[in-house]
């Protein structure tokens, strides 16, 4: 699949932003943003709207006619994109009452504290199923998407939480080892996911035409001129180009932050979680490029492919 740049921004930013809401309202029912001040956890609720809102913004410039993004709304019954559409509009005014009942310290911020939480993880929830539930590109169509999905958001958003809460000097060691495991769970699901992704199976050219018992190679593909499917669906990559791309995003991803954790559990500044959070958003944009140019639709059987 041909990676657009502006879907990158959308998954990898508005996930920060929903993992770190999610985080802030975990936080008022557990009781460790207590060290915090009602402004500083207002910033940190303001900062999360803000990723979220650069990550939808970024989500209409993919579109061919961004005015009729009105439209991703009507299918709420049977579309995942639908449903992430109307589950992110919702979450703005809860938001909004989130921020205030903090501000004003109501009787009910729990129960805005927990729904900011759920609507924040439906929601990412919503964006991995419209990946997820695409049967026609096995590398999506598995459940192991949803759950990176969600592990990458709530680890870029709790080391954002804990580089913003540092820089407040309302630091905590405890949630710093929280996040940690979190992104030693999130580094392994991904190196799982690199595995099965490598293993041949799925359509072949055999199953796709009927043959199975003969081989099959393309003779003509159909068409002179590049078309939308070739342009589309049909990016290519050299193998080597991406194992080095692969080794890099696990570099700066995953085990720059992890070093990085450790360094700030022996002592060492906690703003360097901010640099660690840094190399985090980018080493996931690269793992998001490499999600959408590894994923190989069936058509590409019909255009040369041997298998999927």
């Amino acid at each position: 699949m041909h990676p657009a740049f502006s879907v990158l921004i959308f998954t990898v930013t508005s996930g920060a932003g929903y993992g770190l809401l999610a985080w802030l309202g975990a936080g008022q029912l557990l009781g460790y943003t207590q060290a915090q001040t009602t402004d500083q956890q207002i910033v940190l609720g303001v900062i999360a709207m803000l990723l979220v809102s650069i990550g939808l913004l970024s989500s209409t410039m993919h579109l061919a006619n961004p005015k009729n993004a009105w439209r991703s709304f009507s299918r709420f019954r049977t579309s995942w994109l639908s449903r992430e559409a109307v589950f992110a509009i919702v979450l703005y005014p809860v938001a909004a009452l989130y921020a205030a009942a903090i501000f004003w310290q109501w009787a009910w911020i729990n129960w805005l504290a927990g729904l900011s939480i759920v609507l924040s993880l439906v929601t990412l929830f919503s964006t991995s199923m419209i990946y997820a539930s695409l049967k026609t590109i096995r590398q999506w169509n598995t459940p192991m998407v949803p759950a990176l999905f969600m592990a990458y958001a709530l680890s870029s958003g709790g080391l954002l939480f804990l580089a913003v809460s540092g820089l407040f000097g309302a630091f905590n060691t405890t949630l710093l080892s929280t996040v940690l495991g979190l992104v030693l769970i999130t580094f392994a699901l991904k190196m799982v996911y690199f595995f099965w992704q490598g293993k041949p199976q799925g359509a072949t050219i055999q199953t796709a035409t009927g043959f199975s018992q003969a081989s099959v190679r393309l003779l003509d593909a159909g068409h002179s001129a590049p078309t939308f499917l070739n342009r589309e669906f049909g990016y290519q990559i050299a193998a080597d180009k991406l194992l080095r791309l692969r080794i890099v995003m696990t570099f700066v991803a995953f085990v720059m932050p992890l070093v990085i954790f450790y360094c700030v559990l022996q002592g060492s500044a906690v703003e360097l979680l901010s640099v660690a959070w840094l190399m985090m958003m980018t080493g996931l944009l690269i793992e998001r490029w490499l999600f959408f140019a590894e994923a190989r639709h069936v058509v590409r059987l019909y255009h040369g492919d041997q298998r999927t």
